[in-house]
Parts: structure tokens; C-alpha cells; sequence
């Protein structure tokens, strides 16, 4: 997650499908969502790392890929999108939002955002702040906020600092972002004169570690979160590299020697690369004659590992730590703060976030009273994409598992009732 991850994990992994229509691109398709009678909808939007590619789908389900690939399940029409092929296609009409830009100030920069409002004047409908992760890409126009939006939720969006439109430098420390989040929260309220609805935030991935810490800073309703942790990056790097090795069948002694490359790196991080080589010195020499320690990574621990002490004694804070994060973030400690009503959403499978942590925080902070409902999503990545697992143990990512979006909805709205598809809602202990 401290890795670059595009917005709420849709991008990341659509690529440029081989059986793309002849035109690239289908007609009369524009950013959006289209809505059916029943409440059904596909919003479309264009992907910030294939600009040309065109326009890329999400249903309500979950399917998803490009409106230009000869198998998009739907035709773009001058009034609409025509849903299903030959005989017994739908209609569905394109929501005509209300797109309003904004500008507001935070801790000195000035941000750049954008209120997107569903037909019709309701004070009481809810209004949900999308919160980054640790991209750099700009969420406005991105497919997240208008799939909420079609679910009937008011939805403002804004660039994180340093990206897009928005002034400042680039960070990764939680309490700036923090910060940014409560001041857009604030100003998408001043958007809204007279609402009387539910309105707070919505964060995917890192955005799990900023959402809950900006309901702190200002009045909100709700938290969700979605693939997030309840743990410090340090501990998030532990953990990827603990996750790595069980994929690969090692047993304990395995365990046992990352964790201790991860207690190495720890006190090379937290001490600005001033000490921790002797400690790294002697994991390395542990994990010399393993040949499955080539293939650990981690989210930092496994470059440290394979630079000369030299080399990080030079530039290893520039390279590694650069970015203000809190490598130490007391993840429970703002939870606990917390006493607004808090829904995570946990990927069962999740290699990016893995869930053991998390999961047993969660369920003590629950039983400690806190308004909390867990709910995971079995068989499912980091960013809630469903997978196949091939032959050489490759993951190929195929949609974003049904359900998740409908929960996302119906939560924020103050009524998740009944299943959604494979969803386990998870109890206290």
C-alpha cells in the first residue's frame, strides 16, 4: 500500500484487451453512469494510466473491462447504453449528475475537488468523501465516484496533494492527509446548504489509515474502509513478506527468518539509517543459502536486503523514506479514538494488506464495544478483485467481487441488511 496503488484498485489491473473493437472506442460512450428502472448500473470513465484506451466499465456486480473489447456486454446508443446483446437487451439511461468544481484551502495548499450529486434536490441524501490510497493519479472523472454516485449518494472528490490540480508536495504522512480529508469534508458540506443526511468517508487501501484519523479532526457519521489495515507499515511489510513465504510452502523456520529482516529494516527506518546494519548483516547472512529468499520482497524489506550497507548508508533514507510516512503508525490508537460508526471490508486473500492483523484487531475493537461491522469478501486480492490461480502460482485478476459495491452503497446509506453474494459478515469474539 505504500507502493504506488492506483485509486480504489480498479485500474491497476485492466490492461489493453487483444480483442479490442476495430475503433478503439465505441460511439456515442461518454464518462458516466448509466442506471436501469431496478436500480442496476455500469458507470464508465477513462483509466489514468491508458488515456487513450478510451473508456473502461464497472457494473454493479463487479464485471469490468473496456467499452472498445468485441466482448463489452453493452453498445453505447445516442440515448443510453443498450445492456446485452440480440434479442432481450435493456435500455439504460445515462444519470445526469451534477458536477460542481471547488477549490478549498488545507494546512497552507490549496486543494482542488469536485461535488457530484445525483438528480433531484434530497437534504437528507448521504455525501461521502473519497479518500486516496497511495496513488497519484487524479480520482476526479475516475470510475469509484460516479458507481457511488450512482447508488444515490452524493460524492466529492478531490486531488490529492501534490497531484492533479491540487497544490502541494506529494506525502504519504497520514496526519497531513488526514488533515486534507477533514478540510474536504468541510467544504463539501459548505456545497450543501441545508443537508441534513448522513456525511463522511470512504477510504480504500492507504486511505484505511487516513479516514478514520480525519474523522477524528472533524464531525462525521460514518468511516468505511475498504482493503485497508489496522497496522503500521512496518508491520504491512512484515506481513506481505510472512504472506510470501507461506505461498511458497516454507514452513516456520521461513517465518522466523523475515521477521527477522523485518525487525532489521525496522530499526534501520526508524533511525534514519543510522543503525540496524548489524542486525541486517546477520539476517543476510541467514538468508544467504535459501534460495527462495531471492524472491521475498515485501513492501520495502527485500530491496534493503539486497543493497550494500554502503549504498544505504548513502542513500537509503532518499530512497526508502522519503515521503514523511510514519513507519511506526499506531493504527488501534485512532481507531480507538474513534467513536463514529465504522465498516471495514476486508479482501480474504488479500497480498498487498494481508488480513491476520488486521482481522484480530478489528474483533478486539469490537468486542471492546467500538460500533464496528467487518465484513470479507472470500477468494478475493487487494483491492476486492476476484482471481485465478494458475499452474506457476500467478494470479490472473478478473472482476471485483459482486457484492462489495452494493455493501459499500447500502452501508453508507445507515441500512447493510441481508447477503451480499459471498460476503461473511464477521461477529465479535
Amino acid at each position: 500500500m505504500i507502493r504506488a496503488f492506483l485509486a480504489f484498485a480498479v485500474a491497476a489491473t485492466l490492461t489493453p484487451s487483444a480483442a479490442a473493437r476495430p475503433d478503439a472506442v465505441q460511439p456515442f460512450c461518454e464518462a458516466g453512469a448509466y442506471r436501469s428502472a431496478e436500480g442496476n448500473f455500469v458507470a464508465l470513465a477513462r483509466s489514468p494510466t491508458h488515456p487513450d484506451r478510451g473508456l473502461r466499465y464497472l457494473f454493479r456486480d463487479g464485471r469490468r473491462g473496456w467499452a472498445s473489447d468485441a466482448d463489452a456486454p453493452f453498445d453505447c446508443t445516442p440515448d443510453g447504453v443498450r445492456i446485452g446483446k440480440g434479442d432481450g437487451t435493456q435500455a439504460w439511461a445515462r444519470v445526469a449528475f451534477r458536477e460542481t468544481s471547488a477549490t478549498f484551502d488545507s494546512a497552507g495548499s490549496k486543494l482542488n475537488g469536485v461535488l457530484i450529486e445525483p438528480p433531484g434536490a434530497d437534504p437528507r441524501r448521504p455525501l461521502v468523501v473519497m479518500v486516496h490510497g497511495s496513488e497519484r493519479s487524479s480520482p476526479i472523472g475516475g470510475i469509484y465516484g460516479y458507481a457511488m454516485a450512482a447508488q444515490g449518494l452524493s460524492v466529492f472528490v478531490y486531488d490529492k496533494r501534490g497531484t492533479g490540480a491540487s497544490e502541494g508536495e506529494y506525502t504519504q504522512n497520514f496526519e497531513l492527509l488526514a488533515n486534507d480529508a477533514a478540510a474536504a469534508l468541510e467544504q463539501a458540506r459548505a456545497m450543501l446548504p441545508g443537508h441534513s443526511g448522513r456525511a463522511g468517508f470512504f477510504g480504500g487501501s492507504q486511505g484505511g489509515w487516513v479516514a478514520p484519523l480525519a474523522a477524528t479532526l472533524t464531525p462525521a457519521d460514518f468511516v468505511a474502509v475498504g482493503f485497508g489495515l489496522v497496522a503500521s507499515p512496518i508491520e504491512e511489510d512484515r506481513e506481505q513478506m510472512v504472506s510470501e513465504v507461506r505461498a511458497a510452502g516454507l514452513g516456520a523456520d521461513a517465518e522466523k527468518l523475515v521477521n527477522n529482516l523485518s525487525a532489521a529494516t525496522a530499526k534501520l527506518l526508524l533511525s534514519n539509517f543510522k543503525e540496524g546494519y548489524e542486525e541486517l548483516d546477520t539476517a543476510r547472512a541467514a538468508l544467504a543459502k535459501k534460495p527462495w529468499a531471492e524472491r521475498i520482497q515485501g513492501e520495502h524489506s527485500g530491496a534493503i536486503l539486497r543493497m550494500p550497507n554502503e549504498e544505504l548508508r548513502r542513500i537509503g533514507r532518499p530512497r526508502f523514506d522519503n515521503l514523511e510516512l510514519i513507519w511506526d503508525y499506531d493504527a488501534v490508537a485512532a481507531l480507538r479514538k474513534l467513536r463514529t460508526p465504522l465498516l471495514w471490508v476486508l479482501a480474504g486473500e488479500d497480498r498487498e494488506a494481508p488480513i491476520e492483523t488486521t482481522r484480530a484487531a478489528l474483533a478486539d475493537l469490537q468486542a471492546a464495544g467500538q460500533p464496528i461491522d467487518v465484513y470479507l469478501f472470500p477468494g478475493t486480492d487487494h483491492g476486492m478483485i476476484e482471481f485465478t490461480t494458475g499452474p506457476d502460482g500467478e494470479r490472473r485478476y478478473t472482476r471485483i467481487a459482486d457484492g462489495y459495491l452494493t455493501l459499500l452503497g447500502d452501508w453508507i446509506k445507515g441500512g447493510a441488511n441481508g447477503s451480499y453474494a459471498r460476503a461473511q459478515k464477521l461477529n465479535p469474539r
